[in-house]
């Protein structure tokens, strides 16, 4: 019973509880309108995995160029109002693209451009919304924090695909966006509603933020580097479920958008899980608990591609989504609880340029293989990368990496 009730200790204060129910009612709804984007562009371009990679591409183009600029004005200004204004922003894009949808005269280029700006907006709301959480609570509960953060966002992925497969039989696409846009109000609620006072803000900085600054702090940390190169090679290759789950299910298993949506909720509610075993963590994860989990993942997602049947794929994406959060709270926890505050915005934006930046890369590549291969096998290559790249990175370790002795555990 203690252990439960320390799972939910970040929710004692005020301002993360705010912004954990804004954001579960507004990205449950952004998943719903990710399932019905992927449908509409399937349908527009005759089941192309090509067409459905270049949405994925320039969804997260803009975190290639502008993540790092990003995570500046995040060490900078006020995060809480970054996060309102781009929370309005995302908003007033799914108006526009969910009107378009509804009056009937959608077309592919209009999802591109939606895709691109959408992924504008993302590059500097991500790094400054994960930055964000540490202000919220403080850095003892940030683990738990974290892996709340991830709980509501997978438990997002659980219902918002389900429901999305259902309301697009019955409603329709363009219902599924506006419903989207609407949900934005949540999240920009919870946030005005917060105490300023409150807040654990990092101090002012004495002089502007550099972006080359952030760089050459964590190059002199190998302890950041290596979950940073393990994220990129895992976000390049196995982290492209946005663009496989969807052609699996319509090439593959021949179903509709409601085994779609199944596909999606079961990937998601492996890595729910795994949400809710981070919670406990107090401490800063070790590299073996980076490396274990990668190496785990990466021979889930390939056994995946193997599914068989409908049923089958639907456990081993469970595991894989298990293993695919675990890792990804091991590397965002080593990474933040290792990091200066006054460098976290930064660093946290070089953690997401990494996570998301590597996806339009890999999105064409899928896209690629999907149409030539099929997508099984893009799904286990995705796997077998992963796979090859962590065991390359134990053999090239020669011993146990240690902490930073210099590091000032105070601030962390």
């Amino acid at each position: 019973m203690l252990t439960l009730k320390r799972a939910f200790d970040s929710l004692s204060v005020r301002n993360f509880r705010l912004f954990f129910l804004g954001q579960l009612l507004s990205v449950t709804c952004t998943w719903m309108m990710v399932i019905a984007q992927d449908w509409l562009v399937l349908e527009l371009s005759g089941d192309s995995g090509t067409a459905l990679g270049v949405v994925t591409a320039l969804q997260f183009t803009p975190v290639l160029l502008l993540t790092l600029y990003g995570g500046r004005l995040a060490d900078r200004h006020s995060k809480r109002r970054i996060l309102v204004l781009a929370n309005l922003t995302s908003g007033t894009l799914a108006l526009a693209l969910g009107l378009w949808v509804v009056w009937g005269d959608v077309r592919l280029w209009h999802i591109w451009l939606f895709a691109l700006l959408l992924g504008t907006v993302n590059s500097v709301e991500a790094p400054t919304r994960i930055a964000f959480v540490g202000e919220m609570v403080g850095n003892e509960l940030l683990p738990n924090a974290s892996a709340l953060s991830g709980a509501y966002f997978n438990a997002a992925r659980v219902a918002g695909p389900a429901a999305a497969g259902l309301l697009i039989a019955r409603l329709g696409v363009g219902p599924v966006i506006l419903l989207n846009a609407c949900s934005y109000l949540a999240a920009v609620a919870g946030l005005v509603l917060m105490r300023p006072a409150e807040l654990h803000g990092p101090p002012a900085p004495t002089s502007s933020p550099r972006i080359t600054d952030g760089l050459r702090y964590v190059s002199r940390r190998p302890d950041l580097v290596l979950p940073l190169a393990l994220t990129g090679v895992l976000g390049l290759a196995g982290f492209n479920f946005q663009l496989t789950l969807p052609l699996l299910a319509k090439t593959e298993f021949r179903t509709g958008s409601a085994a779609f949506g199944l596909l999606s909720s079961s990937l998601a509610a492996g890595s729910l899980l795994a949400a809710f075993a981070t919670t406990a963590r107090r401490t800063r994860p070790t590299e073996a608990v980076v490396t274990g989990s990668a190496l785990a993942f990466g021979a889930a997602e390939a056994l995946t591609g193997l599914a068989p049947t409908l049923p089958t794929a639907c456990l081993l994406l469970s595991l894989t989504g298990f293993a695919m959060m675990y890792f990804a709270q091991a590397a965002n926890h080593r990474i933040q609880l290792g990091s200066d505050p006054a460098y976290r915005g930064r660093v946290i934006a070089l953690f997401t340029l990494i996570f998301m930046g590597t996806t339009p890369l890999g999105a064409l590549l899928t896209g690629w293989l999907s149409d030539h291969w099929g997508p099984r096998w893009s799904l286990s290559a995705g796997g077998l990368i992963s796979l090859a790249a962590t065991a390359l990175t134990l053999a090239l370790t020669p011993a146990p990496e240690q902490d930073i002795p210099s590091l000032d555990k105070s601030r962390i």
